[in-house]
């Protein structure tokens, strides 16, 4: 999967430098809804130019801190700064921001020039300026020839263009964007995901994205920040937050893993041995980890950094016997559900790097799944 994270002007990463004043500062913000909290302790620092993604599953706070971001709800404690500014009594159109709603509640009586001409209208610009900005921003969304047609003539793909053209146009310091691609079906939205990230880096415009979808969150973003129950619980780059989990419950929400429970039996400072009754075997780390004796540990393993083969591989650690349960064929790659003969059942993806390369493994094999000493990585809760 192809990421953003190499784009050249995020090569310097100033998240990484203590030097750099970042864009956004949200400081131990609290949201209650009553005896509810929607956004727990929260703070965050979003530096300009950055694609930053909020991450998580229904009811986790994303979209109530975008909310707070743009000035529709006031959080019950903490403070948010936007370019060293207290945004706290600031309301929605006052502030540096636009906001781009799922919906994009787009004008249906209104042509898509109209509609993104809107905003400058209220502003009182002048009629020439007003021409000019919405021509060269349908220009730059590939939107130009469609300018006289009105919502309901446009694809899904093209409507959700139009709602982001009317919020570009204004030419915010920094784009709110809740679920943006969630409307599209997924070949539209893997398109449009490339797409979105390519008007970023040509604006500079500081997005913030709140997304449930993972593949999403990491093609677009710069850095993700991984919600659960109204907390932060990582903030990385894709890269980080896929191979370093912070937690069992980041390495499960993100992507597939399989999950090794054990305790360790061997602990030096530049490797680890673990004792797992569900692989039947021994997990060897060949990287140390910080952890108590005797406390319960996960080993977490990508599926595809799994190998599956019909002989026994020649290590006494990182492998165990199975039975092939179930193969899926998705084109570029086969999963294969691997049982164990401890009962576990393993997910393994192998990709199809050649013509019937899924031929050589079928149902009610036996097979060995195996894997290097520097894939898994060691968790606690």
């Amino acid at each position: 999967m192809a990421t953003p994270s190499s784009r050249p002007e995020l090569k310097i990463q100033p998240w990484n430098d203590p030097q750099a004043v970042p864009y956004i500062s949200i400081e131990r913000v609290t949201k209650k809804f009553g005896d509810f909290v929607a956004v727990n302790d929260v703070s965050l620092k979003i530096y300009k130019k950055e694609l930053f993604c909020l991450l998580g599953g229904s009811g986790c706070g994303k979209t109530t801190l975008l909310r707070m971001l743009a000035g529709f709800e006031e959080p019950t404690s903490g403070k948010i700064l936007i370019d060293g500014v207290d945004m706290a009594g600031i309301p929605p159109y006052e502030r540096p921001v636009n906001m781009m709603f799922q919906s994009y509640a787009l004008f249906p009586h209104m042509t898509v020039e109209q509609n993104v001409a809107f905003g400058l209208k209220q502003d009182r610009v002048p009629k020439a300026e007003i021409a000019t900005r919405v021509a060269d921003m349908l220009a730059l969304v590939k939107l130009a020839q469609f300018a006289k047609r009105k919502p309901h003539q446009l694809s899904g793909g093209q409507r959700q263009r139009v709602a982001l053209a009317r919020s570009l146009v204004k030419r915010p310091k920094l784009l709110l964007l809740d679920e943006p691609l969630g409307a599209l079906d997924k070949k539209l939205r893997e398109h449009t995901q490339f797409e979105l990230v390519n008007l970023q880096e040509q604006l500079g415009v500081t997005f913030v994205v709140v997304t449930h979808d993972q593949e999403e969150a990491m093609t677009l973003s710069s850095r993700i920040g991984v919600m659960n129950l109204g907390e932060i619980v990582q903030v990385g780059t894709p890269k980080d937050i896929y191979e370093y989990p912070s937690s069992k419950f980041v390495a499960e929400f993100i992507g597939n893993v399989n999950m090794f429970q054990g305790r360790m039996i061997e602990d030096l400072p530049d490797r680890v041995r673990i004792e797992s009754p569900e692989l039947g075997g021994t997990i060897f780390v060949d990287h140390g980890v910080s952890s108590a004796p005797d406390v319960l540990l996960w080993a977490a393993v990508r599926p595809e950094k799994i190998n599956i083969s019909i002989e026994k591989p020649d290590q006494a650690d990182n492998v165990a016997h199975g039975v092939v349960k179930e193969i899926a064929y998705m084109g570029d790659m086969s999963i294969y559900l691997v049982q164990l003969d401890s009962g576990k059942v393993v997910r393994v993806t192998q990709p199809n790097a050649y013509r019937h390369a899924d031929d050589l493994i079928t149902w009610d094999q036996s097979v060995y799944v195996h894997w290097h000493p520097s894939s898994p990585v060691v968790l606690g809760e």
